[in-house]
């Protein structure tokens, strides 16, 4: 009974340990998620009562072209970016890790932007993108080209955000990678090197292979994050010009918090949720070919 009754005290001590993890996790992720749920269904205004829709607000989504615009915009973020920052983050990687001169001064440089404030960041590209006053303009002048509009034309907008975004999150992959390169055993790569392997082959037959996990994390959680951009488009351009940049998670603050459309601003969350959890799915689905445990 007393070896009972202290499996209890201490089953009850790590649940109190526990309890406000839990609470937290109830109060701002589980509640907020069942109540924008079930706010979809609804119109409300945050005045007036809510008034229940069914699907209606998800019917007048589809035919938003602001919706199907800003899908596209959320896309060509990600299809673009994503690809970029995985090759790029790679290769800083793989540069790094062969001991070039000043690794750890490139290591941080390579990754002060991750823990900058993207709002910083952002304000400091927007100068430097400044058609008139700019640097790259300013550079671009050198050589007789320029200048170029990178944040007021609907062509230069969405890849001037990319540019801000690849420079804003590459390190992180950079690291990612960096420790599963170290991660490797040097005696594979001896072996391929008596066996007649060069570079190219050992990174597809050796380093690739070995390092997929990594690459499988980095993956999703880049395509993750890409779909949520906000801050950097917010910043640098507010969505346009002529709604160029906006994304779905921007068109997600405009309906909430400047139209006051809770129940529409839910709908197109949901709808993100959706599309994300897809592509999720199918990466999941296709890494079993893939990445090697």
């Amino acid at each position: 009974m007393s070896r009972n009754k202290l499996d209890r005290k201490e089953a009850a001590a790590g649940y109190l340990f526990l309890a406000p993890n839990m609470i937290g996790f109830l109060v701002f992720m589980v509640f907020p998620l069942v109540g924008s749920l079930v706010l979809s269904f609804y119109r409300w205004n945050l005045i007036q009562s809510p008034e229940f829709a069914g699907l209606d607000n998800y019917r007048q989504l589809l035919k938003n072209p602001l919706f199907w615009q800003s899908l596209k915009n959320t896309a060509y973020f990600s299809f673009v970016g994503v690809p970029l920052q995985i090759i790029l983050g790679l290769f800083l990687a793989i540069l790094l890790y062969n001991n070039i001169k000043g690794t750890e001064f490139f290591r941080t440089v390579y990754f002060l932007p991750v823990v900058s404030s993207t709002v910083a960041v952002s304000l400091m590209w927007q100068w430097l993108f400044d058609s008139h006053t700019g640097l790259l303009n300013y550079v671009l002048g050198w050589f007789n080209l320029g200048p170029v509009p990178w944040l007021t034309s609907p062509h230069w907008a969405m890849p001037s955000v990319i540019l801000v975004a690849l420079w804003k999150g590459i390190g992180y992959n950079m690291v990612i990678f960096l420790a599963a390169l170290k991660g490797v055993p040097e005696h594979l790569y001896e072996s391929a090197r008596i066996d007649g392997a060069n570079r190219w082959h050992q990174f597809w037959n050796i380093t690739f292979p070995m390092i997929s996990p990594s690459t499988f994390f980095v993956t999703i959680t880049s395509v993750i994050n890409s779909f949520q951009v906000f801050d950097v488009t917010t910043v640098l351009t507010a969505g346009g010009p002529g709604n160029a940049t906006n994304t779905l998670v921007m068109m997600i603050y405009q309906y909430a918090f400047e139209f006051f459309r809770m129940g529409y601003a839910s709908a197109i969350a949901y709808v993100l949720f959706g599309i994300v959890l897809i592509f999720t799915l199918i990466q999941l689905y296709a890494s079993k070919k893939w990445v090697h445990y």
